[in-house]
């Protein structure tokens, strides 16, 4: 891309600031290029927040009718995946899915608890109860 084609639709997505870009300029050479953003990236930005907004709100729900423990929220609500929490908390992904049972997830001993505390940047008191936006 020429440094002249630039995107700079001044979009919200980075709140005012600049990304920086890079493109050719007339001499065929790489330079950085401050953007301020385009609509398609403002677009696909957009959809992707509705989208975890939507599977936070799911897995509220699911945790206040009993069917998941509040890990299952407390992970939505930290944008993350399986993948993601066991790879900080180092605990195995099949025994993060049996965590999300109930009854598993009520007699979870502190040491367990605090490596998830750590990972989710949530205190043990907190992680032991459901509660919305901690």
């Amino acid at each position: 891309m020429d440094h002249s084609e630039v995107p700079q639709d001044n979009s919200h997505t980075y709140g005012g600031h600049r990304k920086l870009l890079y493109a050719t300029d007339r001499d065929g050479n790489y330079v950085g290029v401050p953007s301020t953003g385009w609509e398609a990236e403002e677009i696909a930005t957009g959809s992707a927040l509705d989208l975890l907004a939507q599977q936070q709100q799911v897995a509220w729900q699911r945790a206040q009718r009993g069917e998941t423990s509040p890990l299952e929220y407390y992970m939505a609500y930290r944008r993350m995946d399986e993948a993601l929490l066991a790879q900080t908390s180092g605990i195995w992904r099949w025994r993060i899915r049996r965590h999300f049972r109930p009854a598993i997830y009520r007699r979870l001993n502190d040491t367990v608890l605090a490596r998830y505390s750590e990972a989710l940047g949530i205190d043990i008191t907190t992680l032991k109860t459901l509660v919305q936006n901690p």
